[in-house]
């Protein structure tokens, strides 16, 4: 074997060797697909597609009550009506409200009296997301049952107790009064102003 073979096989077993000990690139062991995300909306538009059906039937057994839709994404009707105030709560307020939650069926998951008379700073607190909305077009002295679809309530998740994941909830509300934060800290109606176990999260 003369000089220029064993140049040339020596480069070549060093070239192999090179290119062995180069480390190549590895993809992420998880990617998130287009095709993933498309099968993800697909399946939240059909959850709340049968959730809306649900709650059109349960206004439809009941054409005697004035349902009314929000353009928030949820239903409601008056139990008691106030026509004489046009004031509603605002941001910063504080509402004095009672209310119990139920499925569709009627069936009560949390009582009023499980839940007790409840103190909410309006917008600064964490409730449920519908509820949050629901409160701000109350008037004092209302009640008023609501109709919100699971994302309006406590999602996928549910409450890790009574109310499983994706159910759509009936809250009726009674709201007693509110005032601005102000007066209602100098009149010393306002306890710590944090929300109980059973206070509805917003999702």
């Amino acid at each position: 074997m003369n000089f220029t073979s064993r140049i040339l096989i020596l480069s070549a077993v060093t070239l192999t060797l090179l290119s062995c000990s180069q480390q190549q690139a590895r993809r992420p062991i998880t990617q998130t697909s287009g095709k993933f995300m498309k099968e993800s909306v697909n399946r939240n538009i059909k959850l709340i597609a049968n959730e809306e059906a649900s709650i059109e039937e349960i206004i439809k057994q009941h054409p005697e009550r004035k349902y009314i839709a929000s353009p928030k994404g949820y239903w409601y009707y008056y139990e008691q009506e106030n026509t004489k105030d046009t004031l509603t709560p605002k941001r910063g307020d504080v509402a004095f409200f009672d209310y119990e939650i139920a499925d569709l069926n009627g069936n009560i998951i949390y009582s009023e009296v499980e839940l007790k008379p409840q103190t909410y700073l309006v917008d600064k607190q964490n409730i449920l997301m519908g509820l949050r909305d629901g409160i701000k077009i109350m008037n004092k002295n209302e009640k008023i049952s609501f109709l919100f679809p699971s994302h309006l309530g406590h999602g996928y998740r549910g409450d890790n107790d009574r109310i499983p994941p994706n159910l759509p909830l009936v809250v009726k509300v009674s709201l007693r009064d509110f005032k601005p934060e102000a007066v209602a800290r100098a009149e010393k109606s306002v306890p710590l102003l944090t929300t109980n176990k059973n206070e509805i999260k917003s999702e």
